[in-house]
C-alpha cells in the first residue's frame, strides 16, 4: 500500500506541479478532519436506532451451585457423580481427593449444560440426609449481553464505513489516519466479542462445586514398630528432662529447708552441751 501511495504522489507532482500538490494536501487534511467527526455521529445514530427499536431478548442467566455433605461411601458417591456427568453430558473440570486428620474428602468441579442444571443437582442430592452447605445462585446478565451486542453492531457498522473511506483515500496521510482508526475499532470489536463469548459460555454451561467427605477414627499416620520404640525412648528422656527442670524450679524451697535444718542442728547441739 505504501508503494501505491508513493506512485500516486509522484503522479500528482508530475501532472500538477507544486501548487497542485499543496492544494491536494490541504483538501486531504480537511477531508481527514471531516472523517474524524463524521463516523462518530454515525456511530451515535446507530446506537440510537438500536435503542429505539429494542428486540425481545431471552434471559441470560449464569447458574452456579456449591454442595458440601458427608457420605459413608466416598467411592460410590464419586462414581455416582461421574455417571451423572456422563448422563447429562457434563464436563468434570477438576477432581481432587485428600486425607486429613480423622477425615477423607474429595472436591469436584463440574460444568453441566444449563438445561440439566437442576436435574444434576437432584441426582447428586439423592440419598443425602443433610447438607453442610447448599448454595444455588443465579446471576442475570441479560442487560449486559444486550448492551454488548448493540455496541458490537455499532462498531461493525463503523468499521464498514472506515473501509469505504479507505478506498477513497487520496494520499498516504489519509490512509495512515484511517488505518489507525480502523486498528482501534478492531481492537474494541475483539474485546467485545471475547466478553460475549465468555458470557455465552457461562450461560450455556453452569458450574457446580461438589465436596463430600467421610469421618474416620484413623489419624491418617501409620508408624512402624521401630519408630514407636524410638518415640518411646525419646518420650522417656523428655520426661526425665522435664522432671529435673521441675526440681530446678524448686531451688528456693530446697534452700529454705537447708537453712532450717542447720538451725535445728545447732539448736540441738546447744541443748546437749547444757
Amino acid at each position: 500500500m505504501k508503494t501505491i501511495s508513493f506512485l500516486l504522489i509522484l503522479f500528482f507532482m508530475a501532472c500538477g506541479g507544486p501548487s497542485v500538490e499543496n492544494d491536494s494536501f490541504e483538501v486531504a487534511e480537511s477531508k481527514a478532519a471531516a472523517y474524524e467527526v463524521e463516523p462518530m455521529v454515525e456511530e451515535t445514530s446507530v446506537s440510537e436506532d438500536i435503542s429505539e427499536n429494542p428486540v425481545v431478548q431471552e434471559q441470560k442467566i449464569i447458574k452456579t451451585a456449591q454442595l458440601v455433605f458427608e457420605t459413608q461411601q466416598p467411592e460410590e458417591t464419586h462414581q455416582k457423580v461421574l455417571q451423572l456427568a456422563q448422563q447429562y453430558k457434563a464436563i468434570v473440570q477438576s477432581d481432587n481427593s485428600g486425607k486429613g486428620y480423622n477425615r477423607i474428602f474429595r472436591n469436584m468441579t463440574v460444568r453441566v449444560p444449563t438445561e440439566h442444571f437442576q436435574s444434576f443437582i437432584d441426582g447428586v442430592s439423592e440419598g443425602v440426609d443433610y447438607f453442610d452447605q447448599r448454595d444455588i445462585s443465579r446471576q442475570d446478565v441479560t442487560e449486559e449481553f444486550v448492551d454488548l451486542e448493540a455496541r458490537l453492531k455499532a462498531k461493525r457498522e463503523l468499521e464498514s464505513r472506515y473501509l469505504e473511506l479507505l478506498k477513497q483515500a487520496k494520499n498516504v496521510k489519509e490512509m495512515l489516519e484511517i488505518e489507525r482508526e480502523l486498528s482501534t475499532i478492531r481492537e474494541e470489536i475483539e474485546a467485545k466479542q471475547g466478553r460475549l463469548q465468555y458470557l455465552q459460555s457461562r450461560v450455556s454451561m453452569s458450574t457446580i462445586h461438589i465436596e463430600f467427605y467421610k469421618l474416620t477414627s484413623e489419624t491418617g499416620i501409620t508408624q512402624s514398630y521401630g519408630q514407636k520404640m524410638l518415640n518411646a525412648l525419646k518420650g522417656g528422656w523428655d520426661g526425665i528432662s522435664i522432671f529435673f527442670l521441675g526440681l530446678l524450679y524448686l531451688w528456693p524451697l530446697f534452700l529454705i529447708v537447708l537453712v532450717a535444718l542447720l538451725i535445728i542442728r545447732r539448736f540441738i547441739r546447744r541443748r546437749k552441751k547444757n
